[in-house]
């Protein structure tokens, strides 16, 4: 129950909910124990009427009184048992709601070295699967046991004061019961971990062949990748099927302990009865029924402690990722304007997940409003330095300023803020066109998003569609080419109106004459505002004030495009590969 100690602060605020639930329960239960009572009399008035100790009339009289008793109770005991349910249970409901938004927070704040060491079919089986195992502890589970006590208390209160012996002969079966679940449910939670992991790696694993489906097709590997998918479904088969045979054994032995215990209150309260220990044979029949009644109780213990080891199990594996702290934390709560002055003084950096190391003591500096262009091979740092301004990252050695601070003592949100980033992989989401646009700008007009989409040179795209800029993409954009969503993440960018700008290798997808019209517009729109633009063409680099290029995370070059065109190096053999490539 330790990792369960986490939703103690839900139950704390739902209170008085809780409380008030509690209570129309224990009203619930103690109307609908004056049912047995009522039987037992009126069966007593029935064996009377049969011995002739009783008149026609006082026969009639009591055994109507008993019965419009019966209905009224049984009335008011399932109105409170309606209302028990619409309390507890929607209290379960709101924890879970609580609960979830906690964990998709928490994710938010979460580093991307956390992505990059955990499947995203995992995150979402652990948000969705393993918080609904936990909604059954704090709604259903709670509700039963709260039920189960309050029958138990009132009804064996009742038990005792009418015959105590048979009290005794009749709750016989319980201790044994109690033994059987005590060794169950720990098996219970161990083979539910086993099932909850087996789960999350087949979600990992479908969400990741959705991903990837063009490439799967292309490669016409649909029987393999079919093939792995059923020795994973099998695998988890197996492991559920473990979990139901140990899962299976409580509603048998419970059914079997109550017969034992309903055979017992025959045999005994007979023996009793004829014994003349009991004095009426409503007794027996009261007694009866109170057995029956607490069959559902007896049978919810076993199911209500299933429901907790499988809560303790989904709590254990949600508490992990909670537990987790981001490694990029905000340090500074006052918020102050961004100008956008980016300095890098012998950086270093180090990934944690891989140990490449892709920046070797990188120093340079960049004025704000200045263009800065970083050039280099595949592999050489140049997207990481965009990643360690916008703080995805931190740097192990060195140290980053922007505005002459260090980056890691301004405000993280108001540094991203003032941040428009075009990534490599554009990633656009299943939504809108204008919406994806909008993204960097919420409140945008729909002029404002026309304008963006212009400066990107995607409009015209847009309206070729059947709803234009209301065409709803599919996952991550892929109604869109490659160009086509380059462009829409540019629009997305600088619709923000950033004080720095950053491209990463953006136009890579369009075509030379596109990419001439976009920097055209990024030149008149970046105006006096911090830009540095990642590419492996010279035509998106030779307009910058700076150039810098990279090799194995080190500056190897740096300058204009005018002196670095004319020193011997990467940058001149580059220029003049991509310029005879432009005249054949």
């Amino acid at each position: 129950m330790k990792a369960l100690k986490h939703l103690n602060k839900y139950f704390y605020k739902y209170r008085y909910r809780l409380i008030v639930g509690i209570i129309i329960t224990i009203i619930a239960k103690i109307f609908a124990l004056f049912t047995p009572r009522l039987i037992g009399a009126s069966i007593n008035v029935i064996s009377e009427k049969f011995s002739g100790t009783i008149s026609q009339e006082d026969f009639e009289s009591q055994l109507i009184t008993n019965i419009i008793y019966l209905i009224g109770a049984a009335i008011i005991a399932g109105l409170f048992t309606f209302l028990m349910r619409q309390t507890i249970i929607n209290v379960s409901r709101y924890i879970e709601f609580d609960l979830k938004n906690e964990v998709y927070k928490h994710y938010q704040v979460l580093s991307l070295s956390f992505y990059k060491s955990n499947r995203t079919g995992d995150l979402m089986n652990r948000i969705s699967e393993d918080v609904g195992k936990v909604r059954m502890y704090a709604g259903p589970a709670i509700m039963y046991t709260i039920n189960t006590v309050t029958l138990f208390t009132v009804a064996l209160t009742q038990m005792i004061s009418t015959a105590p012996k048979l009290t005794m002969y009749t709750m016989l079966p319980l201790p044994i019961l109690s033994f059987i679940i005590y060794k169950l449910s720990r098996l219970i939670n161990h083979r539910s971990k086993i099932v909850q992991e087996s789960l999350s790696g087949l979600s990992s694993y479908t969400q990741e062949q959705f991903s990837g489906i063009s490439v799967i097709k292309s490669y016409t590997i649909e029987p393999s990748v079919n093939n792995e998918f059923e020795i994973l479904s099998s695998e988890n088969r197996q492991k559920q099927i473990d979990l139901a045979k140990v899962q299976a054994f409580f509603f048998p032995l419970m059914i079997l302990l109550i017969g034992v215990s309903n055979l017992l209150v025959i045999f005994i309260g007979g023996k009793q009865y004829i014994d003349g220990e009991i004095e009426s044979i409503g007794t027996i029949a009261e007694f009866i029924i109170y057995v029956n009644m607490l069959t559902w109780p007896v049978a919810t213990v076993g199911w209500v402690t299933s429901i907790v080891q499988q809560a303790e199990a989904s709590q254990k594996r949600i508490n992990e990722f909670l537990e987790q702290e981001p490694e990029i934390k905000n340090t500074v709560d006052e918020a102050t304007a961004i100008e956008g002055r980016i300095e890098f003084n012998n950086v270093s950096f180090t990934y944690p997940d891989t140990n490449i190391t892709a920046l070797k003591n990188v120093s340079f500096q960049l004025e704000a409003g200045e263009k800065l262009a970083i050039l280099g091979m595949t592999g050489a740092g140049k997207s990481t330095i965009l990643d360690l301004i916008g703080r995805l990252y931190d740097t192990q050695e060195g140290e980053i300023k922007v505005d002459d601070k260090l980056i890691t003592n301004i405000n993280l949100f108001n540094l991203r803020e003032s941040i428009g980033y075009v990534p490599q992989d554009a990633f656009l989401f299943s939504d809108s066109i204008k919406n994806n646009i909008m993204f960097g700008k919420e409140d945008a007009t729909e002029e404002e998003v026309i304008e963006a989409a212009k400066n990107a040179r995607v409009h015209k795209n847009i309206i070729g569609f059947k709803n234009g800029y209301n065409t709803i993409l599919g996952e991550r954009g892929i109604t869109l080419s490659g160009g086509q969503k380059q462009r829409v993440s540019i629009a997305r960018a600088i619709i923000k109106s950033p004080d720095i700008l950053l491209l990463d290798d953006c136009l890579s997808a369009v075509d030379t004459e596109t990419e001439e019209k976009i920097l055209k517009n990024l030149e008149r729109i970046s105006h006096n505002k911090t830009t540095i633009i990642v590419s492996h063409r010279i035509s998106s680099a030779k307009n910058a004030d700076k150039i810098i290029v990279l090799d194995e995370g080190r500056i190897i070059q740096s300058g204009t495009h005018q002196t670095l065109k004319k020193t011997e190096g990467y940058y001149r053999d580059l220029y003049l590969k991509q310029r005879s490539e432009k005249e054949m």
